[in-house]
């Protein structure tokens, strides 16, 4: 099966809620993978989507151990990806929704350099929120290795940012604790250390390669740090709210 194949069938996939099998046995690398998920962020684009931001995913190094990687990923967000705080997301057929808490960074500055320094990533950074990412694979049962979640989109699906925006030298990032609730139950932990050390330097890592394939971070983006926990597994009327020390809270519900 070619890449445009395997760009199509997931684009079927996301439209139907039928996910598809593993393709794994379809790709080997890497490159191919990024060049599966460009291929679905040309479409995107070319049918009127607006980027608006970008996900790391694989920043916690027990989950790129099982995946048998030593770095991140990314994925591409868009504007139509984008719910409210609070906001309720109607239960889809098929759906295979996970939830994770993160921090989110927005752009005030453009990082057009592949050998961006961390000293310019801090200048660009305007705002940090607290998030709530929706991943969604189009893989069926969520069996993934890297080049499937990859060119899934870093298996990518919605997300929440929350109302309160904090400056860099206002909070910290290191120690910052994390709890996501389903109801009343804590269902996730975590802290900003759980991301690549710091969420910087997946913010870092980010920057260096968006430069080097052509979408660098520009003033306005969205980027979703990485997980500072592990993720939960939706279900029809589930709700979940993240709080993140220093940074308040963000949640999200499922319909019925």
């Amino acid at each position: 099966m070619s890449m445009d194949a395997i760009a199509k069938a997931l684009r079927e996939a996301e439209a139907s809620g039928t996910p598809i099998s593993p393709i794994r046995d379809r790709i080997t690398t890497a490159e191919e993978a990024y060049r599966i998920q460009n291929l679905n962020t040309e479409a995107r684009l070319a049918a009127g989507g607006r980027l608006v931001g970008r996900k790391i995913g694989l920043t916690n190094p027990a989950v790129q151990k099982q995946l048998g990687v030593d770095q991140p990923d990314y994925g591409m967000l868009f504007a139509d990806m984008d719910l409210a705080h609070g906001a309720e997301l109607p239960w889809q057929a098929g759906a295979q929704w996970k939830a994770e808490a993160e921090l989110a960074f927005v752009m005030g500055r453009n990082l057009p350099a592949p050998d961006a320094t961390m000293a310019e990533v801090i200048r660009s950074v305007e705002y940090i929120v607290p998030a709530l990412e929706i991943v969604g694979s189009r893989i069926a049962d969520w069996d993934i290795r890297f080049v499937d979640t990859v060119a899934d989109n870093a298996s990518s699906a919605f997300f929440t940012l929350g109302p309160s925006a904090r400056r860099l030298t206002d909070a910290d990032l290191l120690d910052c604790k994390m709890e996501m609730r389903s109801g009343s139950e804590v269902v996730s932990k975590g802290s900003g250390r759980a991301c690549l050390g710091s969420p910087l330097n997946a913010l870092l890592w980010l920057a260096k390669v968006m430069a080097s394939v052509g979408r660098p971070l520009g003033e306005g983006d969205v980027v979703l740090s990485g997980a500072l926990g592990p993720m939960v597994a939706a279900t029809p009327g589930a709700s979940f709210t993240a709080t993140i020390e220093g940074f308040g809270e963000t949640a999200i519900r499922f319909g019925d």
